[in-house]
């Protein structure tokens, strides 16, 4: 019923030549399967669950939002509760907009710095997964690439042609590329700290040189937090290096094990972005209040707490 029985490959466990494990409830920092065995969980559903599985605060929080209702299809308080928070979090970050999914993020965040730009490359660094967005599906250490597997099928030639691909941490090949096509390139994405190919943190003055580039050639710079956001830093990775980048894209801490997902920037990058259908960036389930209380809770925990 479900291709390869899951419905994400790294679920499947074929990097690590096993079947996949049925869970059947978690607490805190432990996962119990359908044949009631306990397990540690390390990875706390890959990255969401900072709080732990079933936080009450959480579970409350959701459970009376439900209560209320589970989607409206208008604006709620909530939401704007939320993205003060986020602006106050996060340094580069004037103005944000939420969506259901770390991919969402990146993929409105380069639609968004295409438009701003009137341009069409986008650079990437290999190795890096930013979601399962066509455009950045080029090299990416997703678990596909766990198993040495070619790019994803799909991926057209126009797409890959305006990606370019080079490695992470090597700057002189990121100014080569733009000596190269610097007049054609919206944005730079990076994660501060590239997650899947291994957890590899930046060189001393990678970042720096990423900001000093796409300024200098009028592109511009994306960090995709979705996996460092609010963990490896009160603000962030961009408040741990201290370089702020025009674009963030956030997810999994965020929402606590929910779908969600968010980017923002600049006002001068984003301002076009609403009410303007130019840039579009609109989803159905977007204003859950469930979805909006969960993110709240989780990230007003993290503000208040020491981890």
């Amino acid at each position: 019923m479900l291709p390869g029985g899951v419905n994400s490959p790294v679920r499947a466990f074929k990097s690590v030549n096993a079947n996949p494990v049925f869970m059947e409830h978690g607490k805190g920092a432990y996962l119990t399967d359908i044949d009631g065995n306990k397990y540690i969980d390390y990875v706390l559903s890959w990255g969401p669950l900072i709080l732990g599985h079933a936080n009450e605060g959480v579970i409350k929080a959701v459970t009376d939002a439900a209560m209320k209702g589970t989607s409206f299809g208008t604006p709620t308080e909530i939401e704007t509760e939320l993205a003060k928070l986020v602006v106050e979090r996060v340094p580069s970050v004037e103005m944000v907009r939420m969506v259901s999914s770390g991919t969402e993020a990146t993929m409105s965040a380069i639609r968004l710095a295409r438009g701003y730009t009137k341009r069409n490359k986008i650079v990437k660094f290999e190795g890096s997964y930013h979601g399962h967005g066509d455009s950045l599906l080029i090299k990416a250490g997703s678990g596909v690439a766990t198993l040495g597997l070619p790019d994803s099928p799909g991926v057209t030639p126009g797409l890959a042609a305006d990606t370019i691909a080079v490695p992470y941490n090597d700057l002189e090949s990121v100014k080569f590329v733009f000596e190269k096509y610097g007049a054609e390139i919206a944005a730079v994405i990076v994660e501060p700290v590239a997650g899947n190919m291994g957890v590899v943190p930046p060189i001393e003055g990678f970042l720096e040189g990423l900001r000093e580039v796409t300024t200098q050639y009028e592109s511009l710079l994306i960090f995709d937090e979705v996996m460092t956001g609010f963990r490896v830093d009160f603000y962030s990775a961009q408040g741990l290096y201290v370089v702020t980048p025009d674009i963030t894209c956030l997810g999994k801490v965020i929402g606590g094990g929910l779908p969600v997902g968010a980017y923002g920037g600049k006002k001068r990058n984003y301002g076009t972005n609403c009410p303007s259908r130019l840039y579009l960036s609109s989803r159905n389930p977007i204003g859950k209040p469930g979805s909006d209380e969960c993110r709240l809770c989780n990230t007003k925990t993290i503000n208040t707490t020491s981890l």
